[in-house]
């Protein structure tokens, strides 16, 4: 359906995520992958989903000479944010530890922004989830820790694996958005884009 809008254009996503691509193979969407690292740092005065647009657009930047007419590159960032601070992704499994911890039995904000970047122009939208941690024990957090993969993803979890099974007794927004990318947030902007 939305690929039929987007026929005449070029959908490229820049971002490695194994979750984000498959988030668009699921959504039926044509789409290249095209990568470019940038250091992701940003102005200590940013707050919140302030600091995912800003970093969704730095992404964006190495792309700018290279578009053409019709393509359409989509950049995104997604931080969790507790007690009014970004929780980053972990440096290694003790800092995974230690960031799990201290969602335990809190709510936290899972803030994510995505940038749609033409030649013609940039648009950047947001949203955020709400979830809440029952009180894990320690050893609970050590098993997620050293059985799965929690270092290359912010907040040092996944929610679709066995921390989220067990441990969140509470969402309130988008569960996609928690697991790497708000689709519905994805579509709807892609069918505006479309339309203009």
């Amino acid at each position: 359906m939305l690929n039929d809008k987007l026929k005449d254009y070029n959908i490229i996503l820049a971002s490695a995520s194994p979750r984000r691509h498959a988030f668009f193979k699921e959504m039926n969407m044509d789409f290249e992958v095209r990568l470019h690292p940038v250091e992701e740092v940003y102005p200590d005065s940013l707050k919140g989903t302030e600091i995912t647009d800003y970093l969704a657009k730095l992404k964006a930047e190495a792309f700018k000479t290279q578009l053409k007419e019709k393509d359409i590159l989509i950049t995104s960032d997604t931080i969790v944010w507790l007690d009014g601070k970004a929780v980053e992704k972990p440096k290694d499994k003790d800092d995974a530890f230690r960031m799990v911890k201290s969602l335990s039995n809190k709510t936290h904000e899972v803030m994510t922004s995505i940038c749609f970047t033409q030649i013609t122009g940039q648009k950047v939208v947001n949203t955020i989830t709400k979830v809440t941690f029952k009180k894990l024990t320690d050893e609970e957090i050590w098993y997620y820790v050293n059985t799965y993969e929690p270092l290359d993803k912010a907040g040092a979890y996944g929610i679709q694996e066995w921390i989220g099974a067990i441990g969140i007794t509470n969402i309130e927004g988008s569960y996609n958005n928690v697991v790497g990318l708000p689709t519905h947030l994805l579509y709807e902007t892609l069918k505006v884009i479309a339309k203009d």
